[in-house]
Formats: C-alpha cells, sequence, structure tokens
C-alpha cells in the first residue's frame, strides 16, 4: 500500500469547479494585485481569527518580517524565540540586524517552554523604566515570538502574564496553526500584537503557491504593515517609510477565499485521523514506545502535522520508507545548531529538549482525505518494525 505524507489532488478535484470559477474571475477582472479578492480574503480571514485587522502579504516568511518591521525591531534589539521551528522564525530576526534568542521547548508540546522564559525574563533581564534589557549583552528585548508548532497553541494566557509587565510586542508564529484555539474558543493570532500566517501548499489552508497575512487587533500596527508591504509608500510615490515587496496577489486571495470556506471540515478530519491515531496505536501496545502528541484540555488542535516521539526515528524512517509510507522529520538541525547562527555562541546542550526533539521526532499521514486502511497500514508498520526490534 502506498500512504504519501500529503496528497493535494483530492482536495483539487474536490473543489476543482469552485476553484476554476474563482481563478476564471481573477483573469476576467484583469485585477492581479492587492484588489477586490485581496480586501475580500482580508476581511474573511481577520473574522475567521476574531481580529480587527487581515493584511494580506507575499509569505509566511515575509509576515514575521513586516511585522518585526512595523514594531521598528533592528540592530541593538533581541528578540526571544523558540529554536525548534521553521528557518524563518530565526531568520527574519536577524535579517533585521536584531539577535534571535533561543529559549529551549517543552517537550511534550514542543512549544516555549513558558518556565524557562519567564526565568530568562526575570533572571537575566532588567526593566529600566518598563523597557526590559538583557543584562549579559546589553541590549533590549523588543519582543517575544512564541511559535505555535504543528497546530498546537502555546498557552498565550500565561506568556502574555509574563510580558505585559513590560514594554515588550508579542508576535505570533502562528504560520502552522490557523483555527488553533486556547480555552475559551480564542483563536491565535489575535492573542498576542501582530499574528503570522502562512498560505504555503502544505498548510491546512494553503494556496496554489506562496502567501501569507498579518493579523492584529493594533489600528496603529495594522496601518504600517500595510505601508510597510508596498515600500512604505502612502500615499502614491510618497515613502515616509523604508518597507519593501510584501503583497499578496489576487490568484492566491481568490483560490484561499475558496478554501476558507472548508477549512473546519478539514480540520475535522485531521482531528478524527489523530485519534484514530492515538487509539490505535495503543490498541496495538505501543504506549512505552510511541510517544503521541500532547493534547490541552480546552484547546483546539488542529494538526497542521501528526509529529510522534520514537526510539530507533531514523531507522522507522528508514522502514516505513520502504513499505511505501510517506514521513518527515521536522527539524533536525534546531536553530541554535545552525551553522549561520554559529556567531551567537550556542552550544547543543544550551537548549537540550530542542535537540532531543530534532533526533527523535517523525510526522506522520494526517492529510484529511486519508482513508482508514491507510492509517491502519501506518501503524501496522510501525508496530511490526518494534516487535521484529
Amino acid at each position: 500500500m502506498k500512504v504519501p505524507l500529503l496528497d493535494l489532488k483530492p482536495q483539487y478535484l474536490a473543489l476543482k469547479t469552485e476553484l476554476d470559477e474563482a481563478l476564471l474571475r481573477v483573469a476576467a477582472s484583469q485585477m492581479f494585485i492587492l484588489g477586490p479578492e485581496v480586501a475580500a480574503l482580508e476581511q474573511e480571514m481577520a473574522a475567521y481569527c476574531g481580529a480587527r485587522h487581515g493584511i494580506g502579504v507575499s509569505s509566511g516568511t515575509d509576515a514575521l518580517l513586516v511585522a518585526l518591521m512595523a514594531m521598528e525591531v533592528g540592530q541593538g534589539d533581541e528578540v526571544v524565540t523558540s529554536p525548534y521551528t521553521f528557518f524563518a522564525t530565526g531568520g527574519t530576526i536577524a535579517r533585521l540586524g536584531a539577535t534571535p534568542v533561543f529559549v529551549d521547548i517543552d517537550p511534550y508540546s514542543y512549544n516555549l517552554d513558558l518556565a524557562q522564559l519567564e526565568s530568562f525574563l526575570t533572571g537575566s533581564c532588567e526593566s529600566r523604566d518598563g523597557v526590559l534589557f538583557n543584562r549579559k549583552t546589553g541590549r533590549r528585548i523588543k519582543a517575544v515570538m512564541p511559535v505555535h508548532l504543528y497546530g498546537q497553541a502555546v498557552d498565550m494566557d500565561a506568556l502574555l502574564g509574563m510580558v505585559r509587565r513590560y514594554c515588550v510586542y508579542v508576535v505570533e508564529d502562528a504560520a502552522q496553526a490557523i483555527g488553533s484555539e486556547v480555552d475559551g474558543g480564542r483563536r491565535v493570532g489575535a492573542l498576542g500584537d501582530v499574528g503570522c500566517f502562512s498560505f504555503f501548499p502544505t498548510k491546512n489552508l494553503g494556496g496554489f503557491g506562496d502567501g501569507g497575512l498579518c493579523t492584529t487587533n493594533d489600528d496603529r500596527l495594522a496601518a504600517r504593515i500595510r505601508q510597510l508591504r508596498v515600500h512604505g509608500m502612502e500615499p502614491k510615490y510618497y515613502h515616509a517609510l523604508v518597507g519593501g515587496n510584501f503583497r499578496l496577489d489576487e490568484i492566491q486571495a481568490a483560490v484561499l477565499r475558496v478554501k476558507l470556506r472548508h477549512l473546519d471540515a478539514w480540520h475535522a478530519a485531521r482531528q478524527l485521523n489523530a485519534d484514530f491515531y492515538d487509539q490505535a496505536f495503543h490498541e496495538a501496545g505501543l504506549d512505552q514506545v510511541v510517544i503521541t502528541p500532547a493534547r490541552h484540555t480546552g484547546y483546539r488542535h488542529i494538526y497542521n502535522q501528526y509529529v510522534i516521539r520514537v526510539p530507533e526515528r531514523d531507522a522507522l524512517r528508514r522502514h516505513l520508507g520502504e513499505q511505501g509510507i510517506g514521513t518527515e522529520v521536522y527539524y533536525p538541525v534546531p536553530l541554535h545548531m545552525q551553522e549561520c547562527f554559529t556567531y551567537l555562541g550556542y552550544r547543543p546542550e544550551d537548549c537540550p529538549e530542542s535537540a532531543r526533539a530534532a533526533a527523535e521526532t517523525l510526522a506522520l499521514p494526517i492529510f484529511p482525505e486519508l482513508e482508514t486502511a491507510q492509517r491502519q497500514y501506518v501503524v501496522d508498520m510501525i508496530r511490526d518494525f518494534f516487535r521484529k526490534g
């Protein structure tokens, strides 16, 4: 049996008529940049996330970048974030001349370890008139960037409780977490100062190419992001700011508007697949060797990925590949161990849980159209691997 990690074709075929109509609508309008489709998507996404503003941008990476630019993050600033994440999280900080500060992860959720974050903020930093500085480096802590990894939300109430006593921004990296919720049905992206989303095709809400979006409840930040995404221009040909070309195009917006209507149904299918895996691994007697994704009571996990922790991860991955099962390793080299960040002076043991997760975790197929027989085959092949071992 073949079980791909992700198969986008069933989704496209199910929506082909709607998607074709949307593409033809854009072609007929001959409006390709920041037109009515983008404006409508911005409103619909803001409503979906429970935010006042949605601002479409060119990618999830650019959403992070322009959010930090709007906050005037730059040389002499530090931004605290996770080392266990996609490169853009740390890369956008460094691109602006600021310094990423890595705080290790919780080994169960793979999100920022909030106890360690609090220890850093209170033990390694000092407040001067409400502005937070790193005692060791003398640099200002300008922002904290939590990552809602794999579709599981960070405990934002606890994080905001730590941060709001200082003049520190909170940028939510929600690239993998559209629709994820914390207690009370509050969705990520509307909890911090700016939420940043990716519409890369493999995401739960994916376009036909790159795309992203920022959400915020702050009118001033929304205005700055809108201005920065068009080279800092306002009005036309007048530039009070140096921005960039971070525009979302009409074709992507039109596609995403079609898909957004189906997103919650896809979330529900992913959750059913996750429930199946959890139960099937238990019934197969694999509780001691397969650690399934953590679930937080009252939260909504949307399973952008279903990531297990196992011994002999690489050997298991080879075995599954030989059986026709697609898997992925997110992320084999944590950011604090990346060559380009050597200048920061981190050692592997400085973030041991990130290093452990990088060596022991494996993503399994979880896409909505996964069939029952395919899910069971994945579990059976994992069971066979550990029985032979």
